[in-house]
């Protein structure tokens, strides 16, 4: 199911809200995008304020209404607004998952953390 959201969303916005705009289709990507890039920055500095935890849990919270935003969404807005939610939740949890294995093993080691 990861990573359906993708080939899966489009299809709904042309099927279910009769979007014929693929422009307007794939905003939601977009969406996610800049969202995510613009709070990779604020997730950052956030952690070296109050510490990396706080900003994961935040991050997951953040993430939680996004699948029953999709799901029960009654315009594309809502599917917009979903994924802004999704970006966020990328950005200050799994950046934060990804800082955090570095630190287990430290920055000689980071390349084997991260795959």
């Amino acid at each position: 199911m990861v990573g359906l959201e993708r080939t899966v969303v489009p299809l709904v916005g042309e099927r279910e809200f009769g979007l014929a705009s693929k422009t307007l289709i794939l905003s939601f990507i977009v969406s996610f995008g800049v969202t995510k890039a613009i709070l990779n920055l604020v997730a950052a500095l956030l952690a070296n304020r109050f510490g990396r935890k706080p900003i994961l849990v935040a991050g997951w919270l953040l993430g939680l209404p996004v699948p029953f935003m999709i799901m029960w969404a009654p315009s594309w807005g809502w599917i917009d607004a979903a994924n802004i939610l999704l970006g966020a939740n990328q950005a200050f949890a799994w950046s934060m998952t990804v800082i955090m294995k570095v630190d287990l093993v430290g920055p000689k080691r980071r390349g084997l953390a991260l795959g």
